[in-house]
């Protein structure tokens, strides 16, 4: 599912590339226009296809289980479903990450900086790598990552729904937490109705306006979604496994936190990556003196930039986990990827519109037309920045919601921090991503130069 998403979401970008460009020979609505159609593709493409094949992955293996009884174990079997997105999302996030970077510094390196070529020249061959690199990773990459967040989190809320005797007695209680993703596909329709009607793009602020809207509007839209599902889909009160009382309006506390937190992080990420803004004119401004005092600053504003998420993120596990449990927990993560159309619309809207601007100056079109690509440019790089906000911030709560269902299954009801192989494996956990990083920075930096030889 995550391969076929991906190769859609790709062959759609191609065609939205040349329809951009084409489009912005006329005026910047249109190419605008453009654009975020072909993102939308991407974002409800991915979301529909992963909801119908999970359903159809649900109906086909009850055939084996038919009894109630045996629904707990069907659900911890319908788990490797998220196991097979992630394995996906390995490849695509990173390898289409190496590619990508790779492609685009050995264009910079062999085209500005070794003979002194425009920007995407057509005399310069690594600007096609680097314009494919851009819908492998950014397209791609981006969708797999959040496909295996979004699958990740739905197996873990069946499982530990399955594991409270409550929901799993009632088919419609069962399927809430595809109910909230599936709402979320009707949600993101009516946002783009409403945002086409109150932000008119006609000049080139109005671009990153329209943008952030989508977000705002569709998480608004969600909000009373969210509390008409859970109060429509859940008993009164129940208890889960641990004889804890829930109330139906608990399980929506929790998909609500998330669904602000994203919000959050998402305002957070374009306020630290839009030009609009002082952190990002600041770093323009050290760069006068040097670019050594650039990327200083740079790094430190990056750190920075991750207090705030990183808050949202705790006060939604606090929350979550107090009004239902690791289930709230998991209901936190689907509330955070229920707008995910529109994120992976405008996150796949940025290489629509990079790329549309390569093809303005490689067929030579007028001044103007690349003004109005990099326009449109600008404003998706920011946007590109705040899917990955959300791929992160899904992933830490994803990640603790499976943690969180295999407890609840295996009956671990703590565990203690002064333990040498708690702490050991902390310490290991924590080396991870550092290790990784260090292996993906050297295969980018080898990449490029081979390009450039």
């Amino acid at each position: 599912t995550s391969v076929l998403c991906g190769w859609i979401g790709m062959m759609v970008a191609v065609h939205a590339n040349v329809r951009t460009a084409h489009e912005c020979w006329r005026d910047l609505r249109s190419g605008f226009d453009v654009a975020l159609c072909g993102g939308c593709v991407m974002g409800f493409s991915l979301v529909s296809i992963g909801i119908l094949a999970l359903l159809s992955l649900v109906l086909i293996v009850r055939l084996w289980f038919p009894s109630k009884a045996q629904q707990l174990v069907m659900f911890e079997d319908i788990a490797g479903y998220g196991l097979g997105a992630s394995f996906v999302a390995l490849f695509g996030r990173v390898g289409g990450g190496i590619y990508t970077k790779a492609a685009d510094i050995g264009a910079d390196l062999t085209g500005k900086n070794d003979y002194g070529l425009d920007e995407d020249s057509y005399l310069n061959p690594a600007c096609i790598a680097d314009n494919v690199g851009d819908n492998v990773g950014d397209i791609a990459g981006m969708g797999a990552d959040l496909f295996g967040s979004f699958s990740e989190a739905s197996c873990a809320a069946l499982v530990l729904a399955a594991d409270t005797p409550a929901l799993s007695e009632s088919r419609t209680a069962m399927m809430y937490p595809l109910l909230i993703s599936a709402c979320g596909i009707f949600v993101g329709g009516a946002t783009l109705a409403i945002q086409s009607l109150l932000f008119q793009v006609r000049e080139k602020p109005d671009v990153e306006r329209a943008l952030k809207g989508l977000l705002l509007i569709s998480t608004v839209l969600m909000s009373p979604t969210i509390v008409l599902l859970s109060w429509a889909c859940l008993p009164d009160t129940f208890h889960l496994r641990d004889s804890k009382g829930v109330h139906w309006w608990g399980c929506a506390v929790a998909a609500l936190l998330g669904l602000w937190s994203g919000l959050v992080i998402g305002c957070v990420t374009e306020y630290y990556t839009s030009h609009s803004y002082a952190p990002v004119r600041e770093i323009a401004e050290t760069q006068r003196q040097s670019a050594a005092t650039g990327i200083i600053y740079g790094l430190a504003l990056g750190y920075s930039s991750c207090a705030v998420p990183v808050l949202a993120i705790g006060t939604t596990i606090l929350g979550a986990y107090t009004c239902c449990g690791m289930l709230g927990v998991a209901l936190g993560a689907l509330g955070m990827l229920a707008t995910m159309t529109m994120g992976l619309a405008i996150d796949a809207y940025g290489p629509i519109s990079d790329n549309a601007g390569g093809i303005a100056q490689m067929a030579g079109l007028p001044a103007e037309v690349r003004e109005r690509t990099d326009c449109l440019d600008a404003a998706g790089n920011t946007t590109a920045a705040v899917g990955k906000g959300f791929a992160i911030g899904s992933a830490a709560l994803v990640s603790l919601a499976l943690f969180g269902a295999f407890t609840v299954r295996a009956r671990v009801t703590h565990a203690l921090l002064l333990d040498p192989w708690v702490l050991t494996g902390l310490l290991l956990g924590a080396m991870l991503p550092y290790a990784f990083a260090a292996l993906t920075m050297k295969a980018v930096g080898t990449a490029a130069n081979d390009m450039v030889k």
